[in-house]
């Protein structure tokens, strides 16, 4: 059975601002590696001047009593609800085991020498299997900014991800005025889709435009009736007043058309979706199935490679939790923000 909260965000990807900020050691492969978006490569014969390239972060064999460590910066506040420990390609060379602190500081504050931080252990000394996703659910982890990794007595880790739930500041998001209720950053899920066959659902309200179609959500070719779906829990109930539906890099896949649903649901801090690692559909929570949805969008035509933005074409029904966004008969998106004023 698949790691429910591997459905969650990566509060230490690249994408979310997350960065590698301090290490003890990096003698093989640079600490960077550890938060890339993309999946670790290997590449037979490639050597450096030091040894083999490694698409991680690699330290040196280590020859007297320690332990080797790195501390990430997440990209936003959030409260950590399981990791990935990946070190695929280490299979002689990867740690025995692991250990994770964390450590809540305001704005970029790390001390010169992290070790004065008050970290606090979310993980144990954990023993690792070499390549393999290692992963562990974490459980009454406090919010925190920074984490620290900490790798027994040496050696390799290719990705590390660290999934939980944003701790947005609302007080400060809500003097902007209208914000994307529906953006991960914000603590934004897509909790189930139809399909994503060619890409993830949750790709839909990453940060900053698309790059090219994989890194938006695309269902395969619909050969039968119906049409796709997918459904985002705002991460804050609020009024939608503006949608922004980017099919951009999408010019022969793009959906014909498309409507937007939504409901507010009481209570709703949010079962999470199933999740579905082959492409296959994520069914959603009986409660969403059974609601009353309420039409916000009308069907309405769509662009290929287009931005479009919507307000005048919004029905007014208030305060909202989850939105379905339908799209006519299938294709691919590769954003969709729904800004509002949050409550």
């Amino acid at each position: 059975m698949t790691a429910t909260f591997l459905d969650l965000v990566d509060l230490a990807s690249e994408r979310m601002g997350a960065a590698v900020v301090a290490a003890n050691d990096e003698f093989f492969a640079p600490k960077e590696n550890l938060v890339k978006a993309e999946a670790p490569i290997w590449i037979e014969g490639k050597f450096t001047e030091r040894g083999k390239w490694m698409d991680g972060w690699e330290t040196r064999r280590r020859r007297e009593a320690g332990h080797d460590w790195c501390v990430l910066r997440l990209g936003v506040p959030g409260v950590i609800r399981g990791v990935d420990v990946d070190t695929a390609f280490f299979k002689g060379n990867f740690p025995e085991a692991c250990a994770i602190d964390v450590c809540d500081l305001p704005g970029l504050t790390l001390p010169d020498d992290p070790a004065l931080a008050a970290w606090r252990e979310v993980l144990p000394r954990t023993p690792l299997q070499g390549d393999a996703h290692n992963l562990f659910a974490i459980d009454a982890a406090p919010s925190a900014t920074y984490l620290r990794l900490r790798i027994f007595p040496d050696g390799g880790v290719a990705r590390l991800r660290v999934h939980g739930e944003v701790a947005a500041d609302w007080a400060r998001l809500a003097r902007r005025g209208d914000v994307d209720l529906a953006a991960a950053e914000h603590g934004g899920v897509v909790v189930a889709c139809s399909d994503m066959f060619f890409g993830s659902r949750h790709n839909l309200i990453m940060p900053g435009d698309a790059r090219n179609m994989g890194d938006g959500w695309e269902t395969r070719r619909r050969r039968g009736p119906g049409h796709d779906w997918t459904i985002v829990r705002l991460a804050a109930t609020g009024t939608i007043r503006r949608i922004e539906i980017d099919t951009r890099h999408f010019k022969g896949n793009a959906p014909g058309a498309c409507s937007v649903e939504a409901l507010r649901l009481p209570g709703s801090a949010l079962a999470q979706g199933g999740s579905a690692v082959d492409g296959s559909s994520v069914a959603q929570d009986p409660a969403l199935d059974a609601a009353d949805w309420r039409e916000l969008l009308p069907r309405t035509l769509l662009q290929p490679h287009a931005r479009h933005a919507f307000e005048e074409e919004l029905r007014a029904i208030g305060d909202v939790t989850h939105v379905r966004f339908n799209i006519f008969p299938d294709g691919g998106v590769g954003r969709l923000r729904l800004f509002g004023r949050p409550r």
